[in-house]
């Protein structure tokens, strides 16, 4: 019954199926839930961002990461038995379990569709709301009497989007979404008229709930117009008409719950949760200590209840709200660069959320990560250890810090300058470089004890360095610039300028290396910096660290539209390996199996298998035979190909918006209802990948 506004729904997606990172920290997880539903008082499910699945089976003390192969953000879930569960998102996706959660069924993936919410009167019977192309009238009502085999469509096109629907019984049942629009029907969906609550500031309408044929309630905000402020509404006469309660939602209301006829939770920004015990008349704010913005809420009986946000939220009540437990755990702080000394002693330097510097340190392969105490308020942007004793870290104004004893100690150097160091690399104990804002690079040959400014011969910021050997070295940073030295740093040659920033460099041997940066460039060259290839460069996107395990492989982090990535490098291919939440800052990995990508909010992933087998490929730079036609097309595209494969067509933003398999030497698919633009179309075969466009007018 539960929605989540759409503009947060549909910027992230995940190839399950393929990846095989794992959360570290936070946990049991770090992208946003959207859904919370309790079939009984100990089993219950959270939904959310990449097609993430929680389940807990003792009433919310542990919670396990499923896998359902949804691809999408899930934005809605409802388990009208322990059984028997459904959860709806983006791309139109339809799931179901039906044996605990262990195994999901995909009912629907409808790539021109998103649905926000979905509700289940029984096993059998359920609808679906959202929309689907083209906007933005496009709300749809899907209904199910069978278990989900089959959908029937029972209202679309001419309706704006859908956010929330509820259902009393078989028959009566209530559905709100954009612009104030409201839809009751009391003969299970066959026919359904349209309510009116007399706002005219064209509000959204993000959650309903009913505790009564007659009683009511409406969630929302205003949106198109100013002043923007959340709302709750009532009904005393099945939606004849509706009043403003004095809720005291200042920012959004994004979900509301009713656990009897008199008490009812309302959800809003910034971790915000509003009680009534006298059925609206009149609302206290809960202090629930969450700082994140809160998705949806259910309760189990009169006293304990579950709420779920942004960043894997997950609180917990026993005493009707009085108290609530955060069941999300790990330190929040924002995490620039990872480095192991081996396979089970790791660092991360960054930030933590008094934007102070943190640095985190693990011995058991990143199951338990501890703060250290490092000594300085500066946030760090690397870290690096030349041998297991040995470690430095750089950051804001000048500050180098250096550990001979695993971190236990730290002590600040002096490093000659103010300005910030982005990137620190050492060939061995004694020798090292530090490269900063204003071209700065710095070399040490005592352990850090003096350094020494080398001529770069620019005054661009450099964000990266690294080195091969002890002699050969990159820099990269503003401007798409690319610097080498092959005599320790004595003397740098611009290799090539002019691109987008590059924001890391990384390099196997003098010859095979990679560099990466904004707007998702990506850069490959096999000659020592003679000749790159870009092998990718998109808008809406950046790298930001890259590191190569052999001369052939390579992983990469960053983020599209905020959200993070995870890809997989192989020679000039590249694989889209996982999404979440927030931004990747850093990858590292300690052999060709066991790697870690850190982030945002605290984020750590770990893979210990490569990344799983690779999935789509990104390639941007290859020799393909594939055919498109008519091109431009306003409606029906035919794809010709010499093999079969996996058609996967794309946005430029990076959002999949359709994948089916491809089985004929033509095929012919409907584009009439993509927006007028750009597309990507890409087709994976056996033994090599295929890349097309084509535009929508």
């Amino acid at each position: 019954m539960k929605k989540l506004s759409a503009v947060i729904c549909f910027f992230l997606f995940s190839v399950s199926g393929f990846s095989q990172w794992f959360w570290q920290n936070p946990l049991p997880q770090g992208n946003w839930l959207t859904s919370v539903s309790f079939p009984d008082p100990l089993h219950g499910y959270a939904v959310g961002a990449a097609g993430t699945v929680l389940k807990t089976f003792n009433a919310g003390v542990d919670w396990t990461v499923l896998s359902t192969g949804a691809c999408g953000y899930l934005c809605s879930a409802c388990f009208p038995d322990v059984d028997t569960g459904y959860a709806v998102g983006a791309f139109g996706t339809i799931v179901k379990k039906t044996d605990g959660g262990t195994t999901w069924t995909t009912l629907s993936y409808v790539f021109e569709a998103n649905y926000y919410s979905v509700c289940f009167i029984n096993s059998n019977v359920g609808y679906v709301v959202g929309d689907s192309a083209p906007y933005p009238n496009a709300g749809k009502i899907l209904k199910t009497t069978d278990g989900g085999a089959s959908w029937m469509t029972l209202a679309s096109d001419t309706l704006p989007k859908l956010y929330s629907v509820f259902f009393l019984n078989a028959d009566t049942g209530f559905v709100v979404g954009d612009v104030g629009k409201i839809l009751k029907t009391t003969n299970g969906g066959i026919n359904w008229i349209s309510l009116s609550t007399g706002m005219t500031n064209y509000p959204i309408f993000s959650s309903v709930f009913f505790t009564s044929s007659d009683t009511g309630y409406i969630a929302g905000q205003t949106f198109y117009s100013p002043p923007y402020y959340g709302f709750i509404l009532k009904t005393h006469d099945g939606g004849a008409t509706w009043d403003s309660l004095p809720s005291g939602a200042t920012d959004y209301a994004s979900s509301i719950y009713f656990s009897d006829a008199s008490t009812g939770y309302a959800l809003g920004g910034g971790g915000t949760i509003l009680k009534t015990s006298d059925a609206g008349t009149s609302w206290t704010t809960l202090s629930a200590g969450a700082t994140y913005n809160l998705n949806s809420i259910c309760f189990t009986d009169a006293n304990t209840g579950y709420a779920v946000g942004h960043e894997g939220v997950i609180l917990k009540t026993t005493n009707g709200g009085i108290d609530w437990n955060d069941y999300s755990k790990g330190p929040r702080d924002s995490l620039a660069s990872v480095f192991f000394t081996d396979l089970n002693t790791g660092y991360v330097a960054g930030r933590d959320t008094s934007g102070h510097g943190a640095i985190l340190k693990t011995t058991d392969g990143g199951t338990n990560w501890d703060t250290l105490v490092i000594g300085t308020t500066a946030p760090l942007s690397s870290v690096f250890f030349p041998d297991s004793l040995t470690g430095y870290a750089v950051g804001q104004g000048g500050t180098i810090l250096k550990t001979t004893n695993k971190g236990i100690n730290w002590t600040a150097l002096t490093s000659g300058t103010t300005n910030n160091l982005s990137s620190v690399y050492f060939t061995d104990v004694d020798t090292g470089y530090a490269v900063g804002d204003g071209g700065i690079i710095l070399k040490t040959i005592n352990g850090g004890l003096s350094w020494t400014f080398l001529s770069s011969g620019t005054a661009w910021d450099l964000f990266s360095v690294d080195f091969p050997d002890e002699n050969t070295g990159y820099a990269v940073g503003d401007h798409g610039i690319i610097l080498k030295t092959v005599d320790k740093g004595v003397t740098w040659t611009v290799m090539i300028w002019g691109n987008s920033a590059l924001s890391s460099v990384s390099f196997i041997d003098p010859d095979h290396g990679y560099a990466v940066g904004y707007n998702r460039l990506l850069m490959r060259t096999t000659d020592g910096g003679l000749t790159w290839d870009i092998l990718s460069d998109f808008e809406n996107g950046n790298y930001f660290s890259v590191f190569m395990i052999d001369a052939h492989t390579a992983y990469l982090v960053g983020d599209i539209i905020s959200c993070g990535i995870i890809y997989k490098i192989v020679d000039n291919s590249v694989y889209f390996m996982m999404g979440v939440n927030d931004r990747l800052h850093g990858v590292y990995f300690p052999d060709g199996m066991t790697g870690y990508a850190v982030g945002e909010d605290g984020y750590i992933l770990k893979t210990d298998n490569g990344g799983g087998p690779v999935g789509i490929s990104e390639t941007k730079n290859v020799t393909n035979s594939l055919k498109l036609y008519p091109n431009p097309t306003s409606g029906n595209l035919t794809i010709e190909a010499p093999e079969k494969g996996t058609l996967i067509v794309f946005d430029l933003n990076g959002v999949l918006l359709l994948q089916q398999e491809l089985r004929e030497p033509s095929t012919t698919i409907d584009v009439n209802t993509l927006p007028g633009g750009v597309y990507l179309v890409k087709l994976v075969g056996v033994k090599r990948v295929q890349v097309g466009k084509f535009i929508k007018q």
